[in-house]
């Protein structure tokens, strides 16, 4: 096996896209902040390799594979299942703990049992395929259940990374909307967690609750014979994380109110209503882990409106890890949004480019969530109006991913005027995978 040197930490940087001119009484300030992480998860993927203790190994992920009755219909669902948990399995590095979780309307311990994690390496990974290869479906789906477990196992270990992976084939039937939300509040915050529909029979808002509460990502595997490849890509992502629980710390004058924190690419999350406050003036909004990776947000501020020829900070915005003590660790990156007041016309009314780019992107997947919601209510004309919209913002801002799965769903008449009939007939796995991926997003070509 390769022995590598252990990886250095990764760097951050900050960058801030803005229009910093307002019109004389104009107090709206709208920022993009790009955050990078560099130096860090180069080596995400190399399935065994060993290395030194380090932040690589400081990680401990719990597999949450669907058990339920319905996983033996088609039989081949839990074969692929068993499949793509032993791909991701033998994607772990040595030294990273490690658990098996079969999900039912309880949860159970497939590996290693004993309510503790296994520490991969050649044995335990043969080990944790046999045990999958003794996984039957049968019962039914309480995924609250599930997500308690792996906190209870995560928590056992001492390591820097924490991560889920969740896959299910059914809707939540056997615990309350208000069980799984209790559960994702508890969880939220203690460990990150990707969460996968497989087939057509799961709902998109659950799974995709689940991802949104717990910083991960969400997708459809609409042919499960998919489950393979996507559970080793998510794991080779979760390999290569180095730094956990990162926050987006914003701090702003006196008088000043912020309107919106919102991550816009890869995909929109608001993080508005995430915020705990971090001393006078400041407040955290968690962002999860990072690897190798760029981010941007959104920032959204309100200021109190100057004289023209005036200037002020109007937000700084920097990168923390917060201690259980208080304290944060600081990691060295920091961003400043301005407000200039200006009689300057040309200046004060043009939009930074980043900022209409984004303000698009989170319009269109707003547009579409609405859309189908409308279609599935039978609402005809609003939901052509609403998918019309984002067929005109998906072709605007070149998001071709969007585009076509929109296009599997209306007939576009006109690209540019937002013209579409609803089609007669869609697939049920075309609507879905719209949903899904409705919030994910292109970047601005900087």
């Amino acid at each position: 096996m390769a022995n590598f040197s252990k990886p250095s930490v990764p760097r951050f940087s900050v960058d801030v896209y803005q229009n910093e001119y307002l019109p004389e009484g104009g107090s709206e300030v709208n920022a993009i902040v790009t955050v990078t992480s560099t130096g860090g998860g180069t080596l995400a993927g190399a399935p065994g390799a060993t290395r030194s203790a380090g932040p690589d190994t400081d990680a401990a992920v719990a597999l949450m594979v669907d058990c339920s009755g319905s996983m033996d219909y088609p039989p081949t669902k839990m074969r692929n299942a068993r499949d793509a948990t032993a791909a991701a399995v033998d994607t772990l590095r040595d030294g990273v703990h490690f658990a098996v979780i079969g999900g039912t309307h309880v949860a159970k311990e497939v590996y290693p049992g004993g309510g503790r994690l296994a520490v991969a390496d050649a044995t335990t990974r043969e080990q944790a395929k046999q045990a999958l290869r003794r996984l039957s479906a049968g019962g039914g789906t309480a995924i609250g259940t599930w997500l308690r477990l792996a906190d209870r196992l995560l928590s056992s270990a001492d390591v820097a990374i924490r991560h889920g992976i969740l896959l299910t084939d059914g809707r939540n039937e056997h615990e309350s909307a208000e069980d799984l939300k209790a559960a994702l509040d508890a969880c939220a915050g203690r460990f990150t967690c990707d969460a996968r529909g497989v087939g057509t029979d799961w709902e998109v808002k659950e799974v995709t609750s689940i991802a949104s509460a717990l910083l991960g990502s969400a997708d459809i595997v609409a042919d499960p014979a998919g489950l393979a490849a996507d559970f080793t890509r998510m794991m080779e992502n979760a390999m290569g994380k180095e730094v956990a629980d990162v926050a987006l710390r914003v701090w702003t004058p006196v008088g000043t109110t912020i309107r919106f924190v919102k991550q816009v690419a890869p995909t929109v999350e608001d993080l508005t209503g995430r915020r705990t406050e971090a001393g006078p003036r400041a407040g955290d909004y968690p962002t999860g882990s990072w690897g190798d990776e760029s981010r941007d947000y959104h920032v959204c501020v309100e200021v109190p409106a100057a004289g023209l020829g005036q200037e002020m900070l109007a937000a700084r915005v920097s990168l923390v890890v917060p201690q259980p003590d208080g304290s944060a660790q600081n990691l060295g990156a920091q961003g400043l949004v301005r407000a200039v007041w200006t009689d300057d016309m040309t200046a004060s009314t043009s939009i930074n480019p980043q900022v209409a780019h984004y303000t698009g992107q989170a319009e269109l997947a707003q547009a579409i969530q609405e859309g189908l919601d409308l279609r599935k209510a039978g609402d005809i004309d609003g939901a052509t109006a609403k998918l019309g919209r984002a067929v005109q913002l998906a072709g605007a801002s070149g998001n071709a991913d969007t585009a076509k799965l929109l296009a599997k769903v209306v007939d576009v008449v006109d690209v540019a005027a937002g013209t579409v009939r609803l089609k007669a007939k869609v697939a049920e796995a075309d609507e879905m995978t719209l949903e899904t991926r409705s919030t994910k997003t292109v970047r601005v070509k900087k």
